[in-house]
């Protein structure tokens, strides 16, 4: 299991949100590309990048959070308004390792299915997609978590996998920027559910002991963000766990 560093971006600013709440947020006394160098001259070689702003249509970090990334040979897992098959393929044509997408998969019926055949059309490109899945009481929440999703959470895994996609990131609500540890439990159901997905964790992670333990299950790896800036875990220690998991693949 893979520890991917997170970094969230609110006004050009490195944030960290409350349970998704905009007017709960820490923000920090470093810019992008500092957090982005910090993380790569200690040998990460992925980062996790959330657009706040572009999560509720305003793309007004995007310029900027951009030239930044094509600076970087970090791989890169972005999400943040994607809303169009033409955004997901011009990313991921421009280099973005992996995209993420989450509220126009849920609710634009054919979305999906019509992502799947554009992404068929080159190699790799399904396995560089990754459907958001943000869960509060096994309630599948979208538009910034603020709508309720009236779809099933297993059902809406199904209909992902039917359709070619296996890469999911899923984040409980209820633990989000608490610290208090993980979603094990709707992790193991997911995992009980449909074994073969790639899973990747998100959520309430607040120290090593917390890694730990999400190690035991299939996750094949887990974002981690307020933790790192709270210095609950630091970057050594991520460096340290990630060469161990790398050398055992």
């Amino acid at each position: 299991m893979y520890i991917i560093p997170a970094i969230d971006i609110l006004d050009g600013k490195v944030v960290r949100l409350r349970e998704g709440d905009y007017s709960q947020k820490t923000v920090y006394e470093v810019s992008i590309a500092e957090m982005i160098e910090t993380y790569r001259s200690n040998g990460t070689e992925f980062i996790h990048i959330i657009d706040l702003n572009g999560a509720k249509g305003d793309f007004s970090n995007q310029a900027e959070l951009f030239d930044i990334i094509k600076r970087t040979d970090m791989r890169v897992q972005y999400g943040g308004g994607i809303r169009t098959i033409e955004q997901v393929t011009n990313l991921l044509d421009a280099g973005i390792h992996r995209v993420i997408v989450g509220t126009q998969a849920i609710t634009n019926p054919d979305f999906l299915s019509d992502l799947s055949k554009e992404v068929g059309k080159k190699y790799d490109y399904a396995n560089r997609i990754v459907v958001a899945i943000d869960v509060l009481d096994e309630v599948i929440k979208y538009s910034g978590w603020m709508e309720s999703s009236p779809i099933k959470l297993m059902d809406y895994v199904d209909k992902c996998l039917q359709l070619g996609f296996f890469r999911f990131l899923c984040t409980d609500i209820n633990k989000d920027g608490k610290l208090g540890g993980a979603a094990i439990d709707l992790y193991k159901k997911l995992l009980e559910h449909s074994p073969f997905i790639k899973l990747i964790a998100s959520g309430g992670v607040s120290s090593m002991e917390d890694i730990v333990e999400l190690s035991k299950l299939d996750v094949r790896s887990v974002v981690v963000g307020k933790a790192i800036y709270e210095n609950r875990i630091t970057i050594e220690e991520i460096k340290e766990w990630n060469l161990k998991a790398l050398s055992t693949l």
